[in-house]
């Protein structure tokens, strides 16, 4: 049921008020997902999104960044093998790969998205949406037209992430790339200039170089990819240096400049050296966009960075009705953690009774597409000592794998397990090699599953794959335990 607050005045837009069980501001796989569980409860369900439905991964993150990955991946590997490389005659047709990467986004159409909510049962409302008071989501349409959403249930935030942008001089008066404009890009520039070796920095510097582009990172840590396994970071600087990409870790951009509008961008690092280039990707964090969203009508305060805390059922503590998930929480920013707590959330609001949220926190899984791929579930071995973990670690070369070794002279690297000696229980592994990333499932069950050393001796590998190096880590085990 709705009614229509006539205009003061002839000059305020009417105010249409309308009643749900839930409203979920935020139509990113997160908010999706929170609102598709809540709807096959039989829940009432209003979902408002201000830009794409399907949010950031799907049209400016996950889905193009590995979409302009994957040609030049499959031409390294046809290289890397010898009686195939003969064969590999030209170069990635860089056209087709940047129409590809638009098909893979939808050519930032949502339509299908839509469709999908709409035969889900959920009700979309585009604008932006904000709190205006408790179980209260007011949403302002593109034409000042405002509609109040009232949530018997619960309302949940998912507005994702953006790219934070660190306090550089000059950085706020140049114009920059963030991880919008690098998948996006109409052409690859000459030379790149990356700041931040994290997981975006790497992944397209490495898309851009592999495009034609003269690239640069700039990582103020000892080692890219700093979250990691420290044997992880080196591994992969040597592959780029293989390819030319220049890596500078431990250094520290001071300034930013650029001449004119669209000319070339000068990084001044804290040594005095001048990096140049025609773009600037700034890729060194993320922050969660909550500054307009309405959380002082509820008495709630974001964090650093606009993250907004939760308890372990995914609400802001002393407000049971508000729910917060995926990237603006800030425990785990990935898509696929962020549609796990919105799956546990939205059964919450039907009032399941779930679990509690801990795989964001203990066993999360997290693919860095490079090649070689970086894939790594739970924890490193120095975050379980941190945690007080007696610690057991063991490493074992995937190239030396017959599986590894068939897959030519493409770059390796290692396997790593991290081990709860007291448990005898794996609470960390990290794998770094060609495809790595489809080996992280089986990590992932065995850390969450709590799969002791001795039952893991009969989950036996299939030989000549590279999922044998399972069974080489557990000989360290066995020769380390001695």
């Amino acid at each position: 049921m709705s009614e229509t607050t006539p205009p003061t005045g002839g000059a305020a837009p009417a105010t249409e008020e309308l009643s749900f069980d839930a409203v979920v501001i935020g139509a990113g796989p997160a908010g999706e997902n929170a609102a598709d569980y809540a709807t096959q409860h039989g829940l009432t369900v209003a979902i408002v999104e201000t830009e794409l439905v399907g949010g950031e991964c799907s049209y400016w993150g996950c889905m193009p960044s590995k979409a302009l990955l994957r040609p030049t991946e499959v031409l390294n590997h046809a290289r890397s093998v010898p009686a195939a490389a003969a064969a590999v005659t030209g170069e990635v047709d860089v056209e087709k790969a940047l129409s590809s990467r638009d098909a893979f986004r939808s050519n930032l159409d949502d339509q299908a998205q839509v469709d999908w909510l709409e035969g889900a049962g959920v009700t979309l409302f585009r604008g932006h949406g904000r709190l205006a008071g408790d179980r209260t989501v007011e949403v302002t349409g593109a034409d000042g037209t405002v509609t109040r959403l009232d949530a018997t249930k619960g309302v949940v935030v998912a507005v994702g992430s953006r790219a934070a942008e660190p306090p550089i001089e000059g950085l706020a008066d140049i114009t920059t790339w963030s991880n919008r404009e690098v998948t996006g890009m109409d052409s690859v520039p000459s030379r790149l200039l990356v700041l931040g070796g994290g997981v975006i920095g790497v992944e397209m510097a490495q898309a851009a170089s592999r495009l034609g582009s003269e690239v640069t990172i700039v990582e103020a840590e000892d080692q890219l990819l700093a979250n990691e396994e420290p044997t992880v970071g080196p591994e992969l600087a040597a592959a780029f240096a293989d390819e030319g990409i220049g890596v500078e870790v431990g250094a520290r951009a001071q300034q930013a400049s650029r001449e004119g509008d669209d000319g070339p961008v000068t990084l001044t690092l804290d040594d005095g050296r001048e990096l140049v280039g025609d773009e600037l990707l700034v890729a060194v964090g993320r922050r969660a966009p909550t500054d307009e969203l309405g959380f002082d009508t509820v008495g709630v305060e974001p964090g650093r960075g606009g993250f907004v805390e939760v308890d372990e059922h995914l609400r802001v503590p002393g407000r049971d009705w508000l729910y917060v998930v995926g990237d603006t929480n800030g425990r785990a920013l990935l898509t696929h953690q962020g549609k796990y707590q919105a799956r546990l959330v939205g059964d919450a609001l039907a009032g399941v009774d779930v679990d509690e949220a801990w795989a964001d926190q203990r066993a999360v899984p997290r693919v860095v597409f490079t090649d070689p791929q970086v894939a790594a579930v739970g924890l490193t071995e120095a975050g379980a000592g941190d945690a007080g973990i007696d610690v057991l670690a063991v490493s074992y070369d995937m190239g030396s794998t017959a599986g590894g070794a068939l897959h030519g002279t493409s770059p390796k690297g290692t396997a790593k397990l991290v081990i709860d000696r007291a448990r005898r229980v794996l609470v960390g592994a990290t794998f770094v090699g060609p495809g790595a990333g489809e080996m992280l499932q089986a990590a992932t069950i065995a850390v969450v599953g709590e799969v002791t050393l001795e039952r893991l001796w009969h989950a036996v590998p299939p030989f000549p794959t590279m999922s044998e190096v399972w069974l080489r880590l557990l000989e360290e085990v066995r020769a380390t335990e001695r």
